[in-house]
């Protein structure tokens, strides 16, 4: 098992260019999705949605936004993930609803709300700070996708490169409820894949014993 997951990362790369022939199946897709939806969250939050665009010419209308990125459109879905704004705030409702799939007495319940909203009373107090939160937890929920993807041989490109308010706008997304946050294509890799540099296992570890 060990070796099948580091085959995964050795053969995930930011694929630049998709083989726009191949598409990838249903079945595949939600595989990938699933590792989204499944991925780790502070405060069991999950303040995050998972656009899934296969439409051609909404991609392509995208792809000028997203800095004229090939990936945008050559890939077979194009995942735009986004970050929760309304949901995480506690006036909302949404907050003390997760924390109440857990079942736990009324005093428990209260105990994390109360917690919920003193430690992260900066962070609620306004849209720009909540955005910064839950869009750092997104990059969890996008690892996760890429990495199963990667282990049933699909690639993918985490892209950070467009303009936000453009992207919003043709989605038509209502941005007091939620933000873009990443656009992550996902096909089937149309070149080799370029040798993987990292630093090495020394420079980024330290052992503090």
């Amino acid at each position: 098992m060990t070796n099948e997951f580091m085959n995964a990362m050795d053969f995930r790369h930011a694929c630049k260019v998709f083989d726009e022939t191949k598409k990838i199946s249903n079945e595949e897709i939600r595989f990938v999705l699933e590792a989204g939806r499944k991925s780790p969250s502070s405060f069991g939050m999950e303040a995050w949605k998972f656009l899934v665009i296969t439409n051609e010419a909404l991609k392509a209308k995208l792809r000028p936004a997203c800095w004229d990125q090939v990936q945008v459109t050559s890939c077979s879905h194009l995942v735009v993930i986004l970050a929760g704004i309304e949901s995480v705030k506690v006036e909302y409702g949404e907050v003390e609803k997760r924390f109440a799939r857990r079942d736990m007495p009324k005093e428990s319940l209260d105990f994390y709300m109360k917690l919920y909203a003193e430690h992260l009373k900066e962070t609620l107090s306004n849209d720009a700070n909540i955005y910064a939160w839950t869009a750092k937890q997104t990059a969890i929920a996008a690892a996760n996708m890429m990495t199963a993807a990667a282990s049933i041989g699909l690639d993918s490109c985490p892209i950070e490169g467009y303009d936000k308010q453009q992207v919003e706008e043709i989605l038509e997304l209502d941005t007091k409820k939620y933000q873009l946050a990443m656009v992550l294509p996902f096909g089937y890799r149309l070149n080799e894949q370029p040798q993987q540099l990292r630093l090495s296992f020394d420079e980024v570890v330290a052992f503090i014993e």
